[in-house]
């Protein structure tokens, strides 16, 4: 239907003029800036980065948001009359993001860039041009959000697209695993969910003890997935147990129970995961006794032949992922 009413309201100005077609602005109905703040890591980051050098605040982009960014945020906010809290929350997001559009150049464009490459899958080259693959890339990505196909990044356009969700990058120490039938449609994850775990995962990986097992993260664009009660807001993260033969991406899941059991090499998997995202672990549930009387995991049913990861934001509508 949605696309029948897109359909009706193509308004043709004259024979040869533009088209323009005009779509519900924010068609994702849940759509918002994710909160980004010290500890975080990820897309989210480094575009904050851009957008901060866009206004003369430039930090390194690093994609962590480490205390220069932090202070940068202070500053901008104060620059800015905002509420000064060095947190990358919904109004210094718009602030921070302009409009841009073809022929622009700048840091903000390099930020829009690599929002587009991050989740879109793409490669465009991060340029700080508004070239006209970027035009492209910013028309398909209006189309596929279901807003306005005008080809300019306007404030729709910037919290659809901060919003929706980022796919893992295998090469980094994770290999993917979908004991649940819902295959790679349910690998995506928050911006900086899924940059805090290629994190952990890589920290862990350069030990040798084998890549880390993801099993389900979430649907592109959040939503009930089949097999679980959560994992609808690209927070929550399914990793297997490690095994003494390093063979988890291979020979199959364990429990903290099963001979093969590394409790060493998954305590230090837990550590990884906690030290890639300070402050912005929400909880591990996982139920090996010894891990949880050291703190590092929580018990709870049918959790002892998986981690269940679930990270947080500073704020978040839902308070079960609010840090």
């Amino acid at each position: 239907m949605r696309r029948l009413a897109a359909a009706l309201a193509v308004l043709v100005l004259s024979a040869g003029s533009t088209v323009l077609t005009v779509a519900p602005a924010h068609a994702y109905g849940n759509a918002f800036f994710h909160t980004q703040s010290s500890g975080n890591r990820g897309v989210e980051v480094l575009a904050i980065q851009h957008l901060l050098a866009q206004h003369g605040h430039a930090v390194p982009a690093t994609g962590v948001f480490d205390p220069a960014t932090v202070a940068a945020v202070r500053a901008f906010q104060t620059a800015e009359a905002l509420g000064v809290d060095g947190i990358a929350g919904p109004k210094t997001w718009a602030a921070l993001a302009p409009t841009v559009r073809a022929g622009d150049s700048g840091e903000a464009v390099k930020a829009l860039q690599v929002e587009l490459n991050a989740k879109r899958r793409l490669s465009l080259p991060v340029s700080g041009r508004f070239d006209a693959a970027t035009t492209t890339a910013v028309r398909a990505f209006q189309e596929h959000a279901g807003i306005a196909v005008d080809g300019i990044a306007g404030p729709a356009t910037w919290k659809n697209l901060v919003w929706h969700h980022d796919y893992p990058d295998f090469g980094q120490g994770l290999c993917d695993q979908d004991p649940d039938g819902n295959g790679a449609a349910a690998n995506w994850g928050t911006g900086a969910a899924v940059a805090q775990l290629e994190q952990a995962a890589k920290t862990f990986s350069a030990t040798g003890r084998g890549k880390i097992p993801m099993g389900d993260f979430g649907f592109e664009h959040g939503g009930a997935i089949p097999g679980h009660g959560s994992h609808q807001v690209g927070l929550d993260v399914d990793l297997w147990p490690v095994r003494t033969d390093g063979a988890q991406c291979s020979a199959g899941r364990i429990t903290w129970r099963s001979s093969t059991y590394d409790r060493a090499a998954t305590r230090d998997l837990v550590k990884a995961i906690r030290a890639a995202a300070p402050r912005h672990v929400k909880l591990v549930f996982f139920n090996d006794p010894t891990l949880i009387d050291e703190g590092l995991t929580t018990s709870y049913p049918n959790h002892d032949n998986h981690l269940h990861v679930r990270y947080c934001e500073a704020v978040h509508p839902n308070n079960l992922y609010a840090c």
